[in-house]
């Protein structure tokens, strides 16, 4: 169960955050009342998780009691900083929707002049109060809901070396919109190691609940991204690629030769799109529909795919 182990305020700006005793009082379009940075903006409040405070502590860094990283909420339980924006949260008895994900440091801290790193600005979060309610030390930290999100790779030798504008990737992004969050855009050469290793990172360190690649799925020599795929996914899904080639063969007789290739790996699932902008078009169109039931099983959050009717 994750759990807030501190709720922390400052009073005065430019002084260290301290732990209150009992609950504060979270109010929307201001944040904690009674704390100097709340207001109508959109880090209304603060979070940083004990498990990354612990990273610094490996570090050598002594005497990291709560606020000192200058967070209003000390958490524990769930790793905050890979919860995309538009995460909904229930602290205690409030709710929250995260804003945003670290925070550049301008002006660095003791901290990081100590050891040279400080963890908040990669791993803090920010949120702004959508539901007034209260909190403190003890009560419980709920995910309520969070979006979808997609890393879009493309395999494009020319495009690696800024010899070709790419078109295919701003087409999946505009395509996903309203299905998945792009939480990130790479451009690789068609290598199937370079390739392979970007996936398995992204799936393995939870980067993304869905990853699109676009091109290196024909006959030429240099297209190997299906190989790619196909070394680090743990079970296939071989309803997607065959569904995407079935409505593209509406358009061209071309699409048999498609190798796309669509598996799991982790919690992850891969689907191998073709290069060009309108190809990716028909491909998403085929597959839209299921997407978004696909992601909810993977998270453990459906289990029911029988028809009803």
């Amino acid at each position: 169960m994750a759990k807030i182990i501190a709720v922390n305020i400052s009073e005065k700006k430019g002084t260290f955050k301290h732990p209150v005793e009992g609950k504060v009082r979270f109010v929307p379009d201001h944040g904690i009342v009674g704390d100097a940075h709340a207001g109508n903006w959109h880090r209304q409040v603060s979070l940083l998780a004990q498990e990354s405070i612990d990273k610094m502590t490996a570090l050598g860094v002594n005497g990291l009691t709560p606020g000192k990283f200058a967070e209003n909420i000390t958490t524990e339980g769930i790793e905050l900083h890979t919860l995309p924006v538009g995460t909904k949260l229930r602290m205690g008895t409030a709710i929250a929707e995260v804003t945003q994900i670290g925070k550049e440091c301008h002006q660095h801290c003791q901290i990081y002049k100590q050891v040279g790193k400080c963890i908040m600005p990669t791993e803090g979060i920010f949120v702004k109060i959508l539901e007034e309610g209260e909190a403190g030390a003890g009560d419980e930290l709920t995910i309520l809901s969070r979006p979808a999100t997609v890393w879009i790779i493309v395999a494009s030798d020319k495009g690696a070396k800024g010899e070709r504008e790419d078109l295919s990737g701003p087409a999946i992004r505009e395509e996903m919109e309203g299905i998945a969050q792009t939480v990130g855009m790479s451009i690789l050469p068609d290598d199937r190691d370079s390739l392979a290793d970007l996936m398995r990172e992204i799936a393995d360190n939870r980067k993304a609940d869905l990853i699109l690649t676009s091109g290196g799925t024909g006959l030429a020599p240099r297209d190997v991204t299906p190989e790619a795929t196909k070394d680090i996914i743990e079970r296939e899904v071989p309803g997607i690629p065959e569904a995407m080639r079935a409505n593209s063969m509406q358009y061209t007789d071309k699409a048999m030769l498609s190798r796309a290739a669509a598996g799991i790996r982790n919690r992850t699932l891969i689907i191998n799109l073709p290069g060009s902008p309108k190809a990716v078009r028909e491909c998403i169109a085929a597959i839209r529909g299921a997407l978004p039931h696909a992601i909810e099983t993977l998270r453990g959050e459906a289990y029911e795919c029988a028809r009803k009717d």
